[in-house]
């Protein structure tokens, strides 16, 4: 869209957005946080305090101290129009994820998201088709880990604005839809899921930006020129430095992050038979309004 701010030849519009947006970025996590008495029943003043969170900073904490069941999450999601969940395989018939330490032999073992392992950097379902991508996500802690699994999160327009200040040609090229592919699945000598290849960056039909990236090193393929990897190399130092954008939580029991798929990892962690990590996980094909 070339009225978006976000479109790389958009000068004037950039230049406005940059400024806003530089102006209204958190100090701190604690800027983020909301506190919401009933997730059942969230006030129109807790609504809007996470509306315009999500709006600034495309994210929000929230946090509450009352029983929680699946279908309180799902209400929750819904007011603030996150409907659309993705129904991949970890999730269970309603479309919600258990990210928990798996004890089976079965596929999770393989899969990071259920060991104690670090996540590295991503955002969630760059993996899925360009027609299902997430737009929305939220966890919430139902346990904590006896140490570690904590988050870095961030907004990923900030990632996009400090690529665009360094060189206007990374975002082009982070933009092509050829960019990043991640490479098919295959289990047993059957393919699970086909190569998925698309932008890292894109704008939807309403001007908004989608990040689509993982920073794992395997089992990836970036566009083998140039442009493409000297990008990919100032986001990768962007990540792993101490940034003032990037914001670092460990949620505790009740507390939740509600965003619009914003850049996020996750520490290494252990358990104890007292303290066994459990988040919920809703992935969603809509965008937080």
């Amino acid at each position: 869209m070339n009225n978006s701010p976000f479109h790389p030849d958009n000068e004037s519009a950039w230049k406005k957005w940059r400024r806003q947006k530089l102006e209204q970025v958190p100090a701190s996590v604690e800027q983020l946080i909301v506190e919401v008495n009933d997730l059942n029943h969230p006030t129109a003043a807790e609504i809007s305090a996470i509306t315009e969170r999500c709006e600034r900073s495309n994210m929000a904490v929230y946090a509450t101290h009352g029983d929680v069941d699946k279908k309180a999450l799902m209400k929750f999601a819904a007011c603030f129009g996150l409907k659309r969940l993705d129904h991949n395989e970890g999730a269970d018939d309603g479309g919600i994820t258990a990210l928990t330490v798996s004890d089976d032999a079965g596929w999770r073992k393989t899969y990071i998201p259920y060991t104690n392992r670090a996540i590295h950097w991503h955002t969630d379902g760059y993996y899925n088709t360009l027609e299902q991508q997430i737009r929305g996500l939220m966890l919430f802690c139902e346990r904590a880990a006896e140490e570690g699994g904590e988050n870095a999160i961030m907004d990923h327009e900030l990632a996009w604005l400090h690529l665009r200040d360094i060189n206007p040609d990374y975002i082009r090229a982070l933009m092509r839809a050829d960019v990043m592919t991640i490479p098919a699945n295959e289990v047993d000598d059957k393919i699970v899921r086909p190569d998925r290849t698309g932008p890292v960056f894109s704008i939807d039909r309403h001007g908004h930006l989608h990040m689509r990236y993982t920073a794992r090193q395997r089992n990836i393929l970036w566009k083998d020129d140039v442009l493409t990897l000297e990008a990919v190399a100032a986001l990768h130092e962007l990540l792993n430095s101490e940034s003032a954008w990037i914001y670092r939580a460990t949620l505790q029991p009740g507390q939740g992050l509600i965003c619009n798929n914003v850049l996020h990892d996750r520490s290494g962690f252990t358990d104890s038979e007292q303290h066994r990590r459990l988040l919920y996980r809703l992935r969603f094909y809509d965008r937080i309004i």
